[in-house]
């Protein structure tokens, strides 16, 4: 089958890698090139790191909407357009354009987690299970008729950065059976009912702002949805401190706030949330790295009695 793959992140390499193996990838459209690093140099998409080394031809509009665009993906007669994590809405002509349609490949069990963050929304919620959800394009946010799905399992000690390359492989997989599926004709397709939709808003650096009046637990599963990226924060004094992992206790501090540090031990250090406390076990100083507890106890003063706002 002659596909056009759109896609930009890490997350949509292994849907380029796979399609490649069965398919001809007659073209891929990815974001524009983006400077980062110190001397902000413009640095390729993943996905078009990809594409160049496979010498498959690279689209990178700055609006995908663009008349001239759309005429660039018509001239390349593609009988399917995949789409994982791309970035952009794509306009009725597009969307109408292939013989089979525009294929996504959306990272929960639709119809829960439309939107953009539906992995790291997962993991902060504290799901067990999450999924991938193949599905026709449609105009609205995740709103088109599904496909296939396939259940991943969400492990207590994986992060955002875990369950992101779990759930990578497991929608490229999805992707070739949704294909097969389609070419074969053996797919039927499922409206998503609307009245069970949940939403996954993009993650900001203000999502990580930890609420100690919550449940050890609930920090945690933030703690957790919030690694690598922004990261889950309190603040000490008047700078942020970024916190990795955590373990809760089921311990009373009666007369302590919420937030309040209610010890300070050579190893780590605890604060008081909702229903216990929580002993912090990595962290992260504004401009320092990553680090455990204790060595950060070993250079950074710490006493009971602080507030983290």
């Amino acid at each position: 089958m002659r596909v056009i793959f759109m896609g930009t992140p890490d997350f949509a390499v292994p849907s380029l890698q796979a399609l490649l193996t069965r398919h001809e990838v007659v073209a891929v459209v990815t974001q524009p090139d983006k400077p980062k690093g110190r001397g902000k140099k413009l640095q390729p998409t993943p996905v078009k790191a990809v594409a160049l080394e496979q010498g498959i031809p690279v689209l990178q509009p700055v609006k995908v909407r663009e008349p001239e665009v759309i005429e660039q993906l018509r001239g390349y007669g593609a009988d399917l357009i995949a789409v994982t994590a791309f970035g952009q809405i794509l306009p009725e002509e597009i969307l109408n354009m292939p013989k089979y349609g525009c294929i996504n490949v959306h990272g929960s069990l639709l119809p829960e987690y439309r939107g953009a963050a539906p992995m790291q929304r997962a993991i902060i919620d504290g799901k067990k299970v999450t999924g991938i959800t193949t599905m026709f394009m449609a105009k609205g946010m995740d709103t088109g008729d599904m496909l296939l799905k396939t259940e991943v399992e969400i492990l207590p000690t994986d992060n955002f950065e875990d369950l992101h390359d779990k759930m990578a492989v497991a929608g490229a997989a999805l992707l070739l059976e949704t294909i097969d599926g389609l070419e074969k004709g053996t797919i039927t397709r499922i409206p998503q009912d609307d009245a069970l939709a949940t939403h996954a808003p993009m993650i900001h650096k203000e999502t990580g702002h930890i609420d100690w009046s919550k449940g050890g637990q609930q920090i945690i599963d933030l703690m957790r949805g919030m690694y690598p990226g922004h990261g889950a924060y309190a603040v000490l004094g008047e700078e942020p401190l970024k916190m990795f992992w955590a373990e809760a206790e089921n311990k009373s501090y009666p007369d302590a706030a919420f937030g309040e540090i209610v010890e300070v031990t050579k190893k780590d250090f605890a604060v008081k949330c909702g229903d216990g406390i929580l002993r912090i076990k990595e962290v992260q100083a504004r401009g320092g790295k990553k680090m455990t507890a204790d060595a950060y106890l070993r250079g950074h003063e710490m006493q009971t009695g602080i507030l983290l706002g």
